[in-house]
């Protein structure tokens, strides 16, 4: 016990300084693709696999309910990345944050809807000391009763229809949802099938989207932030 306390004090505190202070240590993000002008957009369009870039007259845009980050379109001669992580946007079903009593405490409650495991992972790590999620007043609950925010991850297969509307409907009023991942935007790779609804919007209504595949800890964070309206939102918007 002696050696844990001795190392500890000898590490210091781990936990990000993020929002207070900006986060630059590396593989906090994993980056996303940028728009770009007519003038600077050399890159090919056809490389990526989900259609997520497209050529316009005004350059290239990019749809980030698509991007897989699958990084094919880096690198040179393809578009520039951007290393930040704050990605959250608001949705066109949205009702805006919770009420300002909300602000300095949230709880959320976490449904997977059927994902790969990645959007799991993740979501796993805002509680780890490193991020510390505690610090905002944000915490996990394990009964959507108690729930003031959503969180969803994965498309919505079809076992997953009723418990996801469900667990909605057991939260109480004012309560938001936050999807985060491409395949809960919208269905992402998998789409539209006999076995998967598509994203989430189609069961309950969205008010925040956190793109990504999978999005990375601070991403999330930023969403349950933007929620409790402590945060600012990203522009997802297909510019140029």
């Amino acid at each position: 016990m002696a050696d844990w306390v001795l190392k500890g004090l000898a590490r210091g505190i781990r936990t990000t300084g993020w929002p207070a202070r900006v986060e630059e240590t590396p593989g906090v993000t994993p980056g996303r693709p940028g728009a770009v002008s007519r003038d600077d957009s050399p890159a090919d369009v056809g490389v990526c696999p989900t259609h997520a870039l497209e050529q316009s007259a005004r350059g290239i845009a990019v749809d980030f309910g698509r991007c897989v980050h699958c990084q094919r379109c880096r690198g040179e001669g393809g578009v520039p990345w951007q290393d930040d992580f704050e990605w959250a946007d608001w949705s066109t079903q949205s009702r805006g944050p919770l009420p300002a009593s909300f602000r300095r405490s949230i709880n959320v409650r976490y449904l997977d809807a059927g994902s790969c495991g990645g959007c799991m992972g993740e979501a796993r790590l805002i509680d780890a000391p490193s991020y510390n999620l505690h610090r905002f007043g944000i915490f996990l609950t394990a009964t959507p009763r108690d729930a003031d925010v959503l969180l969803v991850a994965g498309p919505v297969t079809e076992a997953m229809r009723t418990p996801l509307r469900l667990t909605y409907e057991a939260m109480p009023e004012p309560r938001r949802v936050v999807v985060m991942g491409v395949c809960a935007i919208n269905g992402g790779v998998f789409g539209q099938s006999y076995a998967c609804v598509g994203g989430v919007d189609a069961v309950i209504p969205v008010d925040i989207l956190v793109p990504g595949c999978p999005p990375p800890p601070l991403a999330i964070i930023h969403g349950l932030l933007l929620a409790a309206g402590r945060a600012e939102a990203a522009s997802l918007e297909r510019a140029p």
